[in-house]
């Protein structure tokens, strides 16, 4: 097996437990692979405010990738490379969402935009990415400036049929993939968690054969389809699994850790 020399990891449902906390034996696990001389960074549809909390206890030196990987930003928060969904296609997103009856939530570079505050998880999305949003009545203003466009829905069924009309309406002008079962991004076009990979690769001269990807939702499939190793989390969907080269433990089992581990291992580390 090809040594590993980077390792690229979801955050939610992976690198983090159910209730949002990164484990001792996972924090624990990232700084082995720094002492082993494996890189490691972090890819999320979180957007960038909901990354900086990650960035001091797991010592990262290089980018990472927020908003699925359609924005590059260093680890003092500095874009390196950003890109917005074209406004005409953000428009349509959002009647679509409108037609499905999901919440809507817009993402700037620094700014989460609602018009719903009693929305289902509002509550949710301030204690994951660890900020207030700003309510507003009209996106309109905001349609040309969107880094990420959000449907939040309770309904898990109508949000899938949701995601599959808007990738049929939208074609190659915005990518819409849920990242959980109750969201749903649209995010720039010809950007996603693989196109990160592929960045970092070019980043640290390495080819993407010795990048090991790890992740738990459909949004990590673009980074499975491009590294050397990819690996599911147990919480993970039986689609993600089957497209996996590896399945680890839950986030709740501290399956992030045991995977890193395992990674050591292979690299004559462990």
């Amino acid at each position: 097996m090809t040594q590993v020399s980077l390792v690229v990891s979801d955050v939610d449902g992976t690198l983090l437990t159910k209730d949002k906390t990164l484990t001792e034996r996972a924090r624990s696990a990232v700084q082995r692979l720094h002492r082993a001389g494996i890189g490691f960074t972090i890819t999320s549809s979180r957007p960038a405010i909901g990354m900086r909390f990650l960035i001091e206890p797991l010592a990262l030196w290089l980018p990472v990738g927020p908003f699925n990987g359609s924005s590059i930003i260093d680890p003092e928060m500095r874009p390196v490379e950003q890109h917005l969904i074209p406004a005409s296609a953000a428009e349509r997103s959002l009647q679509i969402l409108r037609d499905y009856g999901a919440d809507i939530w817009l993402f700037t570079t620094d700014k989460w935009l609602i018009d719903n505050p009693r929305g289902s998880y509002v509550a949710h999305e301030q204690h994951t990415i660890r900020a207030d949003p700003t309510i507003v009545s009209d996106f309109s203003p905001y349609l040309s400036s969107a880094c990420k466009i959000v449907g939040a829905s309770a309904d898990a069924a109508g949000l899938a049929a949701c995601e599959k009309a808007m990738q049929e309406a939208l074609g190659r002008e915005a990518t819409a993939v849920r990242s959980q079962t109750y969201y749903l991004d649209i995010t720039p076009p010809g950007f996603d968690k693989g196109t990160f990979v592929q960045a970092m690769a070019k980043h640290l001269d390495i080819a993407t054969d010795a990048i090991a990807t790890i992740g738990d939702m459909q949004n990590d499939l673009a980074m499975f389809r491009v590294s050397g190793v990819s690996i599911a989390m147990g919480n993970a969907a039986d689609n993600v699994k089957d497209e996996a080269t590896h399945v680890t433990a839950s986030n709740e089992q501290d399956g992030f850790a045991e995977a890193m581990e395992m990674i050591l291992k292979w690299n004559g580390a462990g």
